[in-house]
């Protein structure tokens, strides 16, 4: 009884050590391959539990997730002016054919980075090589890294890898070029204000001759509207006076007598030398009197 007990635990074991050796798992930040006998028999993208071949099967595993390949110290590259810049940046990239990843690579992430970080320092050092300082500093930054982004990608599928993204982190100058830079930097903002300024000078002496125009033209239309409004005043008073004088002689003559004596005596302390017998007096002296 015994032994057949032993001879059951042993079975079980034996199964148990066997299916053991047939499953492996596959997390979800992971792929895998299954090698038979050194060959590549499957990829596996799928995460869960699989089953192998005990023995004559492996798997190796690989990580699914975005890497990033990031330069541990700045690397200088020479711009169109034969001038060092201090360059740091990094890529994001993924295993996209796992397949041809091994073939290419040995499935050596450190090997597949050495390739990529050969292909961006070549990139690189091409397109600040057709750039001046001031443009890969400022201006063409984000235009660089497409450029970079789009040719390491085309190399990088010869590795089955896709590039996520290709950045730029910073970008310095040495000492013995920050100097230099700065102040031509300085001086072409100079430039450009000047230039502002005198567009704007040029742009406020254009505005105002074209104000000033304006108003001597609004100013003579106005004086010519004023002058035949006047005439025009003139013209129908000289009519209301004619056509007064024409239907009674004698009250015209003694409204505008009238008239006279208001404007000649306004003052308290005018003075007048004029003879009393004058014409100019008539009506003081006899207001009834005709103009006879």
């Amino acid at each position: 009884m015994n032994n057949r007990l032993a001879a059951v635990l042993v079975v079980l074991l034996a199964v148990l050590f066997l299916a053991s050796l047939s499953t492996f798992t596959v997390d979800q930040r992971q792929r895998a391959i299954v090698f038979q006998l050194g060959e590549i028999k499957e990829v596996i993208s799928e995460p869960g539990l699989h089953f192998k071949w005990p023995l004559i099967q492996n798997v190796r595993y690989f990580d699914n997730r975005i890497l990033t390949l990031d330069t541990q110290e700045t690397e200088p590259f020479m711009t169109s002016e034969k001038k060092n810049v201090l360059v740091d940046s990094f890529v994001k990239w993924r295993i996209e054919d796992l397949r041809l990843f091994y073939v290419a690579a040995s499935g050596d992430e450190a090997q597949a980075q050495n390739r990529l970080n050969g292909w961006v320092k070549s990139a690189l050092f091409e397109e600040f090589g057709k750039r001046r300082v001031h443009d890969v500093i400022s201006g063409d930054r984000d235009k660089i890294m497409q450029i970079v982004r789009e040719r390491v990608a085309d190399d990088a599928k010869r590795l089955g890898v896709s590039i996520v993204d290709v950045r730029i982190k910073r970008v310095e100058l040495p000492d013995e070029v920050r100097d230099s830079v700065y102040r031509r930097m300085e001086a072409e903002r100079k430039s450009a204000a000047s230039q502002s300024r005198s567009q704007g000078f040029s742009e406020a002496e254009r505005v105002r001759a074209e104000a000033d125009r304006d108003r001597e033209i609004i100013i003579a239309e106005a004086y010519r509207t004023a002058q035949r409004v006047k005439g025009e005043g003139d013209a129908r008073a000289s009519a209301i006076y004619a056509k007064a004088y024409s239907e009674n002689p004698e009250f015209y003559a003694f409204y505008r007598s009238l008239d006279a004596y208001r404007n000649t005596f306004r003052g308290k302390n005018d003075v007048l030398v004029i003879d009393p017998s004058s014409e100019f007096f008539r009506y003081f002296k006899n207001p009834a009197r005709s103009g006879k």
